[in-house]
C-alpha cells in the first residue's frame, strides 16, 4: 500500500471527493482516505504522479509518504516515520486558537454595537445612534474584519464549489456571505441587519473546529507515542573493539550493539553477552520485565532495566518489531471498516442536498408570504446547522482509538475491517500446540514403583533419587524433546537429593545406544539401565496391575509415561506432557460466557486431544486433522456463523486465511502472522477474548456516533428550516445553528475518546450474543467426511497445486516426537506443512515446490529418527 499525505480537506465531502478522483485513475485497485489523519492509502499499479495529479485536479494537495534515503550508511531499509508524525501532528489547534481569539475581539465590539443597546440598553456613541447608515457601516466593517480573519472558510468553500465538490466550508461560506450581502443592501433602507450573524457564524464554527482538532489529536495519541519510542541513536562495538555512537539509520544487520541499564534497545537483536531483565510493556502491554540471557531475542524500544548486555542486530529499520507495529497500526487507520460505507454514501451527496434544501426553504417561505429577511434567515440556518463532519468522523475516530487501545495491550489489528469483524465472531477455532498449550514438554509427574504399589513388590535402590539420577544421565545423551524435558527437570535445584558423587566417573552412562522406536539403553555403575516407552518396558519387565493402571491413567490424561528399568526391573515412571498455558482455561471460559462457540482443532492423536480439550473446557474437539483439514473445518464452521481462527504454525496459515478473522499468536511463525488479520504480541489466549471485547466496544461506539450524526441532521435541518414553527413555535436563529454544528463533531470525537476507559480484560460486563451457537457442529460424520476429503496426495489451495509425500518413520513415540519431526520438515524451503503421527509412523508433507527425497530424509534423521521409505 502506498501512503500519501493529503492537504486541504475539511469534511467528509472532501474525503469522498478525493476518493472518487483517485479511484478513477487507471491502475488504482482501491483508495481509502482518512479524514482524521489527513492520509490516503492506495493499492494498485498506478503511478504516484498520476495519483497526485488526480488529487490536485480535485482541488486538494497530495504528497507521498514513504522511505527515506540513507545511502550513506548502506541501510536502505530504514523507514522514515517523520512524515507520518507530521501528518498526525496537531497543526490546526494553534492556528484556530489564534483565529478565534482575534475574531472574538472584534465580534464582542460588533455584538455590543448591534445588540447591546437594543437588548440591554447599553450606551452607544451619539453619532451611531443618530446616523443609521454610519451605524450599519460600522457593523459591516467589524463583520468584514472577522470574515477576513476566518477567510479560510471562504477560500476553501468557494474553491470547492467551483470544482463541483462543495464541502462543509461551502455551507459556512454561503451562510455567512448571504447574511453579509443581504445586510449590505439593507444599510441604506435601514431595515434589519444581520452582520452579527455573518461574523458569529464563522466564529462559532471556529470554536467547534478548535475543540474538534484538539480532540482529534488525542485519538492519535497511541500511534504518536509508539513513534516517539523509536530510538534515535545506537552504541555499537566497531571492529577495533571501540564503542561509538551512531544514528539509528546507520546500524546494519550483524552489528554488535551494547545496551546499559536504563537504556532503550535500539534495534531487534539477539543477546550475545550478559544477562538482564527487559521491560517490553511498550510492545506487548505486559508490565512484568522479561529475563534475557545469551541467545534471547530483544526488540527495539524496549527498556533494559538491569544488567549490561551486548547484542547482535538481526532486524533494523522498518524490519524491527516496533516499526512493523507502527506500520500495522498506521495501515489499519488508513483503511475503512465496512460499516463506514453507509456514511460515505451519504457524505458524497450531503452538501449538494443541503444547499438544495436551503434554496427550497427560502422559496417556500417567500411563496407563503414571509418577509425576505425571515426567508433568508431560515435558509442560512439550514446551511450552518447541517454537519457532514459528524458523519465523516463517526467511524474513523472510533477505529483510531480502538486500534490505539489494542496496540497498548499488544493486540494488533491489521485493518479496520478486522477490527470490525472480530466483534461479530460467533465461533473461535483454536489450534492446540503453542496456542492452548505451551508448545514444549515438561515433567508433570514422577512415580517410583514403591509409591505406586505398597503390596510388597519392591526393588533394591528404587528411590526417587536414583530414578531421577538414572533418567537424567540417560536422557542427557539424547536430543529428543522429551529427553530435554527430563534433563531440564532433573537439573533444577531440589529436583533430587544430590547424595551421589557427581565427580565420580562411575556417575555416567557407558555403552549408550538408541533403541529405534523404543527408547534409550546404557550401563550405569555396572547395571543395565533402560528408558523407554511403557509398551517396550512391558515386554522386558514384570509389570504389576497397579503400575499398568497408573501408566494407562497418565496416557488417558494426554501425558507420555517414560518408564525406567534397572537390570530388567522397573524402578519408576516419569510422565511428560505439553501442558496448557496458565490462562487458557480462563480465556476459553470468558469466550463461552460471551456466547462464542469454542472449537479445538489439532493434528494430535484423539486421546491427547481429548485430555487437553477437557482441561481447557472447549465445546468441541477435532483431532488427527491434516493442515488441509483445518482449512476444511473452518470452511464448515463458516456455514454456521462468523469464524475466528487462532493459530501459530505454518500449517495454520490456510485456516487463518479462510476464517472471517485470522488471529495469529505473536510467538508463532512469520507465515502464520502474515496470513492473519489480528496479531497477539503476548501469545496469550486471554487476548483473544480481549480483542473480541475491544471490537464489540468499538462497534457500539461507531453505532452511537452514526446514530448521533444522522439523528442530529435529521432533527436539526427541519428545525432550522422552520418546519416546527406552526406546530410548536420553534424557531432557530443562524447563530444557534452554527453553535449546534460546531458541537456536533466535537460530540462525536469526544464519544470515541470514551473508549480509552475500556478495560479489555475485564469480563464483568460481557453479554452473550443473541445469535450464539449452542448445538454441536463437528459431528463424527462431519469429521470423518472432512478427513476423507483431505486425505489425498494432491489438493488445491489458492490457485496453486500443493503436492504431498508420505514419509514412513521409525522411532517416534509420542506427540513431542511428532512436533520435533514436524518442525524439522516445515523449516525446509518449499514445504508448506507437515502432519505427523507417531501412532501411524508417518509424516504427510505438503509442498508447493519440488523437494528432494534425500533432503526430507536428512531433516528427519538429523532429529535421531529413521526414515524407512518415502511415497
Amino acid at each position: 500500500m502506498d501512503k500519501y499525505m493529503i492537504t486541504g480537506m475539511s469534511c467528509a465531502a472532501c474525503q469522498a471527493r478525493v476518493e472518487k478522483a483517485v479511484n478513477s485513475v487507471e491502475g488504482v485497485d482501491s483508495c481509502n482516505v482518512n479524514l482524521l489523519t489527513n492520509s490516503m492509502g492506495v493499492e494498485g499499479n498506478a503511478s504516484k504522479e498520476a495519483i497526485i495529479k488526480a488529487v490536485e485536479n480535485a482541488g486538494y494537495g497530495a504528497k507521498v509518504m514513504g522511505e527515506k534515503d540513507v545511502s550513506d550508511s548502506g541501510n536502505t531499509s530504514a523507514y522514515d516515520f517523520s512524515e507520518e508524525e507530521e501528518a498526525l501532528r496537531d497543526k490546526e489547534t494553534p492556528v484556530l486558537k489564534k483565529r478565534l481569539f482575534t475574531s472574538l475581539v472584534f465580534l464582542i465590539v460588533l455584538m455590543y454595537i448591534s445588540m447591546g443597546h437594543h437588548m440591554f440598553g447599553l450606551p452607544l456613541p451619539h453619532m451611531l445612534m443618530e446616523n443609521h447608515i454610519l451605524f450599519g457601516l460600522t457593523q459591516m466593517i467589524l463583520a468584514l474584519i472577522v470574515m477576513i480573519i476566518n477567510k479560510k472558510f471562504f477560500t476553501s468553500g468557494f474553491k470547492s464549489l467551483i470544482h463541483g465538490s462543495p464541502n462543509m466550508d461551502t455551507l459556512v461560506a454561503l451562510g455567512s456571505s448571504a447574511s453579509f450581502i443581504y445586510s449590505v443592501f439593507s444599510i441604506i433602507p435601514g431595515t434589519d441587519l444581520y452582520f452579527e450573524s455573518a461574523a458569529m457564524i464563522v466564529t462559532l464554527i471556529t470554536v467547534g473546529k478548535m475543540l474538534e482538532a484538539k480532540s482529534k489529536g488525542r485519538t492519535t495519541d497511541a500511534i504518536k507515542s509508539l513513534m516517539k519510542l523509536a530510538p534515535k541513536t545506537a552504541v555499537i562495538v566497531g571492529q577495533d573493539g571501540k564503542e561509538r555512537e551512531i544514528p539509528i539509520e546507520a546500524i546494519n544487520v550483524g552489528d554488535i550493539f551494547i545496551v546499559k541499564p536504563g537504556e532503550n534497545i535500539p534495534v531487534d537483536g539477539i543477546v550475545v553477552e550478559g544477562n538482564s531483565s527487559v521491560n517490553e510493556s511498550a510492545l506487548t502491554g505486559e508490565s512484568i520485565p522479561v529475563d534475557k540471557y545469551i541467545g534471547s531475542e530483544v526488540s527495539a524500544a524496549t527498556i533494559n532495566t538491569s544488567g549490561y548486555i551486548k547484542c547482535r542486530a538481526t532486524r533494523v529499520g522498518r524490519d524491527t518489531t516496533l516499526s512493523q507495529i507502527i506500520q500495522m497500526v498506521s495501515d489499519a487507520s488508513a483503511t475503512k471498516a465496512p460499516i463506514a460505507k453507509i456514511a460515505d454514501r451519504v457524505s458524497a451527496v450531503f452538501v449538494p442536498v443541503v444547499i438544495g434544501i436551503a434554496a427550497i426553504t427560502f422559496i417556500i417561505w417567500k411563496l407563503v408570504g414571509a418577509e425576505f429577511g425571515f426567508s433568508l434567515s431560515r435558509a442560512i440556518a439550514v446551511l450552518v446547522i447541517s454537519c457532514p463532519c459528524a458523519l465523516g468522523l463517526a467511524t474513523p475516530v472510533a477505529i483510531m482509538v480502538g486500534n490505539g487501545i489494542g496496540a497498548k495491550n499488544g493486540i494488533m489489528f491489521k485493518t479496520a475491517t478486522s477490527l470490525e469483524n472480530a466483534g461479530k465472531t460467533q465461533i473461535v477455532a483454536l489450534d492446540k500446540t503453542g496456542t492452548i498449550t505451551k508448545g514444549e514438554p515438561i515433567v508433570t509427574d514422577v512415580f517410583t514403583v514403591d509409591s505406586i504399589s505398597r503390596s510388597g513388590y519392591s526393588l533394591i535402590n528404587n528411590s526417587e533419587n536414583e530414578l531421577l539420577k538414572i533418567a537424567g544421565l540417560l536422557e542427557k545423551k539424547s536430543e529428543h524433546p522429551l529427553a530435554k524435558a527430563v534433563v531440564s527437570y532433573v537439573g533444577n535445584p531440589g529436583a533430587y537429593i544430590d547424595d551421589l558423587d557427581e565427580e565420580d566417573e562411575s556417575d555416567d552412562i557407558t555403552d549408550f545406544e538408541v533403541l529405534p522406536g523404543h527408547g534409550l539403553r546404557g550401563i550405569y555403575r555396572g547395571s543395565e539401565v533402560i528408558g523407554a516407552s511403557f509398551k517396550y518396558i512391558s515386554s522386558i519387565c514384570k509389570i504389576l496391575p497397579e503400575v499398568r493402571e497408573k501408566a494407562t491413567g497418565l496416557a488417558s490424561q494426554g501425558k507420555t509415561p517414560l518408564c525406567f528399568a534397572k537390570d530388567g526391573k522397573l524402578i519408576g515412571i516419569i510422565a511428560v506432557a505439553d501442558t496448557i498455558k496458565e490462562d487458557s482455561a480462563k480465556a476459553i471460559k470468558e469466550l463461552k460466557n460471551m456466547g462464542v462457540h469454542v472449537v479445538m482443532i489439532t493434528g494430535d492423536n484423539e486421546r491427547t486431544a481429548m485430555a487437553i480439550g477437557d482441561q481447557a473446557g472447549v465445546d468441541e474437539i477435532a483431532a488427527e486433522i491434516l493442515p488441509e483439514g483445518k482449512e476444511a473445518i473452518v470452511r464448515k464452521l463458516s456455514e454456521y456463523g462468523k469464524v475466528a481462527m487462532v493459530g501459530d504454525g505454518i500449517n495454520d496459515a490456510p485456516a487463518l486465511t479462510r476464517a472471517d478473522t485470522g488471529i495469529a499468536i505473536g510467538a508463532g511463525t512469520d507465515v502464520a502472522i502474515d496470513a492473519a488479520d489480528v496479531v497477539l504480541m503476548k501469545s496469550s489466549l486471554s487476548d483473544v477474548s480481549g480483542a473480541i471485547r475491544l471490537s464489540r466496544a468499538t462497534l457500539r461506539n461507531i453505532y452511537q456516533n452514526l446514530f448521533w450524526a444522522f439523528f442530529y441532521n435529521v432533527i436539526g435541518i427541519p428545525l432550522a428550516a422552520g418546519a416546527y414553527i406552526k406546530a410548536f413555535g420553534w424557531e432557530l436563529s443562524p447563530m444557534f445553528g452554527a453553535a449546534a454544528m460546531s458541537l456536533s463533531s466535537f460530540f462525536v470525537v469526544t464519544n470515541a475518546l470514551r473508549l480509552n476507559l475500556l478495560k479489555i480484560h475485564d469480563p464483568s460486563k460481557d453479554k452473550v450474543m443473541k445469535n450464539a451457537i449452542k448445538s454441536e457442529i463437528l459431528t463424527t460424520e462431519v469429521l470423518d467426511d472432512i478427513k476423507k476429503q483431505t486425505d489425498k496426495t494432491t489438493v488445491k489451495r489458492k490457485d496453486k497445486e500443493i503436492m504431498t509425500k508420505t514419509i514412513n518413520i521409525e522411532g517416534m513415540m509420542c506427540g513431542h516426537c511428532e512436533m520435533a519431526v514436524k518442525k524439522a520438515l516445515e523449516a525446509l524451503d518449499g514445504v508448506t506443512g507437515a502432519e505427523v503421527s507417531h501412532e501411524k509412523g508417518t509424516a504427510v508433507v505438503s509442498f508447493d515446490a519440488e523437494v528432494a527425497d534425500d533432503v526430507l530424509k536428512k531433516a528427519v534423521e538429523d532429529k535421531d529418527y529413521k526414515v524407512t521409505s518415502i511415497n
